[in-house]
């Protein structure tokens, strides 16, 4: 026998042991004992609470109810959390009704409605029989107007535009076509159609059952971008103006407006002459054009050893080679608000380079189109980068055209020129395009950006100028007045 043992067992002659005993054999202590298994079996599950008679509590739980009410129950709890429901409901069918009203009912009818509510305020405090009467007649005039918008509208509307995409200056329109798939005759309707920032109104006739009218309206052209037009919708209105109601009944159509090009001849591009495969003066261990032989060294193919050589001399000799390349065309235009004098030479510009990205793209060559990237509103400092534009087809070329506009803050010509040739690889000829203001110091040093071995070509766009052509070390400046003489200064370039 231990000491440890016999200390931890209770005698049962003791008075703790005699007390628990008694209690026991009178139910005594159940309750407890029960509570006590109760806690340690809530301890065990995750700490879920449980009643004495196994009915669930709310403790712990974070929900509407909790936040109402928490942990109270009974039919006053249940009521209240009723009455918050019942409560949400009708908030919620209220701000519904209201956003109805607050759509069809325009400025003038709530000032209509607050002044009628005032006149009967007036008349009522302080007597007055005109206020009385202004207050009836506001009355009328607001039910009468809201007869205006009784009614459903049984006919079906579309929105055709045949072309999604013209040259600026082409003629554009767009068909409404109105049906009436009912028996019954329907009224006349007035339409809107929204063309870019202007607005299209059209007075649809009344149609007999199953008739059909067809409406067409001239979209504008007379500006290079992008109109969406649509949605068309129809509109219900007072003679006043009290109440309107707006039904949409198509989706929304985008029109692209391209610049204007002129076609170019292939024989003229590069500038615009093909520069694939002609060798450069740069040496390498491998290509195709042959150049010298030379003494092997480490780190040499041996595929490229010229065996005939080394048994005449003795000694390893591999073959060496002029570095061909294929041609790469880049057509930078610069969006810089500087560079251009006016409206007319930025859109001569942006001719300019829709032409010449598009015969690259039709000669299948390898051609990049880029502009400068314009420097955020407060930006902390000034964003050097390009944004190349789509050469996956003429057509996608032309929509990200359609889109570009001079900027103030966006890079200038030489800035330009600086970035594609960081970040363009095998340029072989640069066309940069501008307006009238750069000089020619601004000129040449914005060709000295690219590397040795590029053909710089400089298109300055200045109307009505004379269209010439000189040469500056390395530099061909082309002066065009019309878009037109696009075409001759390059065939009169590529003879030189």
């Amino acid at each position: 026998m231990t000491p440890s043992t016999t200390n931890d067992v209770p005698r049962e002659d003791s008075p703790r042991t005699s007390a628990r005993l008694g209690a026991l054999k009178h139910g005594v202590g159940r309750t407890s004992l029960t509570t006590g298994a109760t806690s340690r079996s809530t301890r065990l599950h995750g700490g879920a609470t449980h009643r004495v008679d196994g009915g669930p509590t709310t403790s712990g739980l974070t929900n509407a109810r909790s936040r109402i009410v928490g942990n109270r129950d009974g039919v006053l709890a249940d009521a209240i959390v009723g009455a918050v429901r019942v409560g949400r409901m009708v908030g919620s069918w209220m701000q519904s009704v209201a956003a109805r009203v607050g759509s069809v009912v325009t400025g003038v009818g709530w000032g209509t409605a607050i002044a009628v509510v005032v006149a009967f305020v007036i008349a009522t405090v302080a007597g007055w029989s005109e206020f009385l009467a202004v207050a009836y007649a506001g009355v009328i005039v607001l039910l009468v107007a809201v007869l205006y918008l009784v009614g459903r509208n049984a006919f079906t509307i579309t929105l055709d535009l045949p072309h999604s995409r013209v040259v600026v200056g082409d003629n554009a329109v767009a068909r409404i076509t109105i049906a009436n798939p009912t028996r019954h005759r329907v009224f006349g309707v007035k339409a809107e159609v929204p063309v870019g920032s202007a607005l299209s109104e059209v007075a649809l006739p009344g149609l007999a059952g199953g008739a059909v009218f067809d409406h067409e309206f001239t979209v504008p052209t007379a500006r290079r971008g992008m109109l969406p037009v649509g949605p068309v919708r129809t509109v219900r209105a007072d003679p006043i103006g009290l109440v309107r109601r707006e039904v949409s009944w198509t989706g929304r159509h985008e029109l692209f407006v391209h610049p204007r090009i002129i076609a170019i001849p292939s024989t003229s591009t590069g500038l615009i002459r093909d520069l694939e495969g002609n060798p450069t003066r740069d040496i390498t261990s491998s290509d195709v054009s042959f150049h010298a032989l030379r003494e092997y060294t480490a780190g040499d193919e041996r595929r490229f050893i010229h065996w005939k050589s080394t048994a005449k001399t003795g000694t390893y000799m591999v073959r060496q080679f002029e570095e061909t390349r294929r041609s790469h065309l880049v057509i930078a235009l610069s969006l810089a608000d500087r560079d251009y004098a006016s409206d007319d030479e930025f859109e001569m510009a942006v001719s300019v380079a829709g032409s010449l990205g598009v015969r690259a793209i039709r000669d299948v060559r390898n051609v990049s189109v880029v502009v400068g990237i314009t420097t955020p509103e407060f930006a902390k400092r000034k964003l050097f980068g390009v944004r190349a534009l789509s050469t996956l087809s003429p057509g996608r070329l032309l929509d990200d055209l359609a889109l570009v506009e001079r900027e103030a803050s966006s890079l200038d010509l030489s800035e330009v020129a600086r970035v594609t040739a960081d970040q363009v690889a095998g340029l072989s000829v640069a066309f940069l395009i501008c307006g009238s203001t750069p000089t020619a110091g601004e000129l040449r040093a914005a060709s000295t950006r690219y590397p040795p071995g590029v053909e710089v070509v400089a298109v300055v766009c200045d109307p009505e100028a004379v269209p010439g052509l000189r040469r500056v070390s390395g530099l061909s400046v082309l002066t065009i007045g019309y878009l037109e003489d696009l075409r001759k200064s390059l065939a009169r370039a590529a003879k030189t």
